[in-house]
C-alpha cells in the first residue's frame, strides 16, 4: 500500500521528480566519467610504460613519477657510462615531448630504433621502419582514432611528417619519431628525458639499479626497477590526482544533497494536509519518515540507474572519437552508488523529520 502510495506520489510530480533523479545522474556520471578517466589515463600510462619492454628506468633528478612531465635535462652521454656496467644488455635513450596538436594530448617519444626495439621490437602492422628524419611511426590506436595510413601526412609540433609504419599499441607512446629529429625540435640537443635499460638477466635488475646509483655523481638520479617504478603510478602517489578525485566527489555529492533536500523539502510542505491526514488516521512519526525516505530512495535508484547508463555510453563514444582511454570500474560503480544513497537520504533526513513532528490538526487546517 505504502509503495503504490509513493509511487502516485512521484507521478504525481513528474516535473520535480525528473529533475531529481536527473540531478543524481548528473552526480553519479560526474564521479564514474572523471574518476574513470582520471584512472583510465594513469592506467593507460602503466601499461604502456610496461610494454617498452625495459627491466629499468633513470630518470633524473627530482623528476615526477609520470615520466612525460620530467623534460630533459639528461646527457645522452650518461648512457654510454651506464651501457658499460657489467649486467647492462641494451640502454635506449628516450626523449619525451607532450603535444596538444588536433586538440588531443599525447605523448611523443624521440628514439633510438635500434636500442629501443632491442628492448623489445615493434610489431609492424603496416609499414617500416625510419627511412627519413621526417618520417613519423604510429601506434593503431593512434591510426584508428586519428584516420590516417600508412603515407600520410600528419603535423606534430608545427611540422610536416610522413607515416612510414603503423605499430600494434603498447610501447611507451602513439608517436615516435628519430631521437635526433625532436631534439632538434625541442632544443634539447644531446639530451635525454629518461633511460629505459634492459638487464642481461632480469634476475639481475636489482643488481643494476644498485650499480647505476654507485656511479659518482648519480645517486641522486631516480633510478627504479621497472616493477617498483610502475607499482609508484597509483592515484596516491601522483601529485593532486588524489586531491583532485576528492573534490570531483565533493562537488557531485553537494549536487545531489542540494536537489534532494530542496526536492523533498517542496514535497513536505506540499503536502501537508496529506501528512495531517495520514496522522490523524493514526500514521507513526516512522511510518511518515519512512515513505519519505522510501521516496528519496526511488528517485535515488531511478538516477543511479540513468547516470551509470550515461556514464557507460559517454565513455564508449570518447574511446570510439579520441584516443583518451576512460576506465569505469566495478569498484567505482559501486562507490558512486553508495555515494549517492548515502548524499540522498542525508539530503532527505530533514524534511522527513519536519513532516514527521507536524502537529495532525494544525496539518489538517493547512491551506
Amino acid at each position: 500500500m505504502m509503495n503504490k502510495m509513493i509511487v502516485a506520489n512521484l507521478a504525481n510530480r513528474p516535473v520535480r521528480s525528473v529533475i531529481s533523479i536527473a540531478a543524481i545522474a548528473l552526480e553519479v556520471a560526474l564521479i564514474l566519467l572523471i574518476v574513470g578517466f582520471s584512472i583510465g589515463l594513469l592506467n593507460d600510462s602503466r601499461s604502456r610504460q610496461a610494454g617498452i619492454g625495459a627491466d629499468v628506468i633513470v630518470l633524473p633528478p627530482g623528476s615526477s613519477n609520470i615520466v612525460s612531465l620530467t623534460g630533459s635535462p639528461m646527457p645522452v652521454k650518461i648512457g654510454d657510462i651506464i651501457a658499460k656496467l657489467p649486467h647492462v644488455a641494451v640502454v635506449a635513450p628516450v626523449l619525451i615531448q607532450v603535444s596538444t596538436s588536433g586538440g588531443h594530448l599525447q605523448n611523443i617519444f624521440g628514439i633510438d630504433l635500434r636500442s629501443f626495439e632491442a628492448l623489445h621490437p615493434f610489431t609492424f602492422l603496416l609499414g617500416g621502419r625510419f627511412k627519413a628524419s621526417n618520417d613519423v611511426i604510429v601506434d593503431d590506436v593512434y591510426a584508428n582514432g586519428n584516420h590516417v595510413k600508412v603515407g600520410d601526412t600528419v603535423n606534430l609540433l608545427n611540422q610536416n611528417f610522413g607515416i612510414c609504419g603503423i605499430v600494434a599499441h603498447g610501447q611507451g607512446a602513439r608517436i615516435f619519431l628519430p631521437l635526433p629529429k625532436l631534439q632538434e625540435l625541442n632544443g634539447a640537443i644531446g639530451r635525454a628525458t629518461a633511460f629505459y635499460i634492459k638487464a642481461d638477466n632480469p634476475a639481475n635488475t636489482d643488481t643494476v639499479v644498485a650499480e647505476i646509483k654507485n656511479i659518482p655523481h648519480m645517486e641522486t638520479y631516480g633510478v627504479h626497477s621497472m616493477r617498483e617504478y610502475l607499482s609508484m603510478l597509483t592515484p596516491d602517489n601522483i601529485p593532486m590526482l588524489s586531491t583532485f578525485i576528492h573534490i570531483v566527489i565533493g562537488i557531485s555529492v553537494t549536487i545531489g544533497f542540494i536537489v534532494i533536500f530542496q526536492a523533498m523539502y517542496a514535497a513536505v510542505m506540499e503536502r501537508t494536509r496529506e501528512i495531517g491526514i495520514l496522522k490523524s488516521l493514526g500514521a507513526s512519526r516512522f511510518y511518515i519518515i519512512d515513505a519519505i525516505l522510501r521516496e528519496t530512495a526511488l528517485l535515488a535508484v531511478g538516477g543511479i540507474i540513468v547516470g551509470i547508463l550515461i556514464s557507460l555510453a559517454t565513455s564508449a563514444m570518447i574511446e570510439k572519437r579520441t584516443t583518451l582511454p576512460v576506465d569505469i570500474t566495478s569498484k567505482w560503480i559501486i562507490s558512486a552508488v553508495l555515494i549517492a544513497i548515502v548524499g540522498s537520504i542525508a539530503g532527505a533526513i530533514y524534511p522527513a523529520f519536519k513532516a514527521a513532528q507536524k502537529d495532525p490538526i494544525d496539518a489538517l487546517a493547512y491551506e
